[in-house]
């Protein structure tokens, strides 16, 4: 069974492997000394097949959108602070602008669902392909027309990116409850017990998450009913596939991902495997984005060596999903704001390792002794 929406996506040529790190421990440093600046370096390398990186024109896709599955009070915070801070944004009032601007990134405000008119605000791409998505209780959040156009989108907008000259891309959302559903695609995807995925959100405690995992657990049930009604098989595993299903795979990831996704996570998992397509790089955020790229690399391994994972958060089960990504963060710093912002607070360690292995002198030239 082919995929709704196809990607070629190819791993990086690993023939340059070996005189990369030929070049990472010739500079004039102890052997592994600058940790994970030279993981780093290795494969912004491979990304570019090139030994002399560069980033040029970094843009951060801001993505908004609702979920219908917020009028079941999944949520602390109120549907319309969705649509109220992508206003904000368009007066760089927010987190995402404040490091956007710090680190000199191309901010382009996307609404791909939101549930209020912003055609308004000239600062705001619309994109809009529903005033939000159905909710997940009673059925699938979005038509399959909708998950195609949802994808689209994001192909698009990485096009358009790449053409002004990007090659480092990062991706955040707004979109109220949307921890739902990356909690739902972490279980699904990763075969977790689902009370293991769901957390605190936007500050639930207590009742107030039992109420929450009740939702999800009755949604999940609801969505394996209609597995049977479309005759689609479950996989016991999603492990070890290759972006090649011929058994059903590929149709219950379509599925699933539609079934419960908020229209600005598929534009997000869109967005992920065109850069990858085009080979340019792409910087994962918190719990929501990292459920993104967990999607799309369940759809296409290859995908996830064009990632670069920018921060652990403090939502519940985020750690879990990366530690089954195998994905190392480069920051841990508590955050759980979303919008992009801990993968931009990154983003200067990616430029040290681009410095590093573009301006650090070599024991040859610097006439040190290399004794290793």
């Amino acid at each position: 069974m082919n995929m709704i929406v196809n990607f070629n996506i190819k791993r990086p040529d690993e023939k340059l492997r070996q005189k990369i790190l030929e070049k990472i421990d010739n500079l004039n440093k102890p052997k592994g000394s600058l940790g994970m600046l030279e993981e780093l370096a290795l494969q912004i390398c491979l990304v570019q097949q090139t030994l002399t990186p560069k980033l040029s024109h970094p843009c951060h896709l801001l993505l908004g959108g609702d979920h219908g599955i917020e009028r079941e009070g999944v949520s602390k915070s109120p549907r319309e602070v969705t649509w109220q801070q992508m206003i904000n944004f368009t007066k760089g009032g927010g987190g995402v602008n404040m490091f956007c601007r710090q680190h000199h990134f191309d901010l382009k405000i996307v609404d791909v669902g939101v549930d209020h008119d912003l055609s308004s605000f000239s600062a705001i791409r619309d994109c809009k392909i529903a005033p939000g998505t159905e909710n997940f209780l009673y059925g699938p959040a979005m038509t399959e027309f909708q998950y195609v156009e949802a994808m689209e989108t994001g192909r698009d907008l990485v096009d358009e990116c790449v053409d002004e000259g990007c090659n480092i891309l990062c991706i955040g959302e707004m979109g109220i409850a949307n921890t739902s559903p990356s909690s739902i695609w972490m279980s699904l995807m990763e075969n977790i017990p689902l009370e293991d995925c769901i957390g605190a959100g936007s500050g639930l405690a207590g009742k107030e998450i039992e109420h929450k995992k009740a939702v999800l657990e009755r949604a999940v049930s609801n969505f394996r009913k209609t597995l049977q009604d479309n005759c689609i098989e479950e996989p016991e595993t999603l492990t070890g596939f290759s972006a090649e299903y011929s058994d059903g795979t590929a149709e219950y990831l379509d599925y699933s991902i539609r079934y419960f996704g908020g229209f600005e996570m598929v534009t997000a998992i869109g967005a992920m495997l065109r850069a990858a397509e085009r080979k340019i790089l792409v910087m994962v955020d918190g719990f929501i984005m990292t459920a993104c790229a967990l999607a799309a690399t369940k759809l296409y391994p290859e995908s996830q060596d064009y990632m670069i994972f920018g921060h652990c958060g403090d939502e519940s089960g985020h750690k879990t999903m990366l530690e089954k990504m195998g994905a190392k963060p480069i920051l841990s710093l508590g955050l759980k704001l979303g919008e992009g912002t801990g993968a931009l607070c990154s983003y200067p360690i990616i430029e040290s390792a681009v410095r590093m292995i573009n301006e650090m002198n070599n024991f040859q030239n610097a006439r040190i002794t290399k004794y290793f």
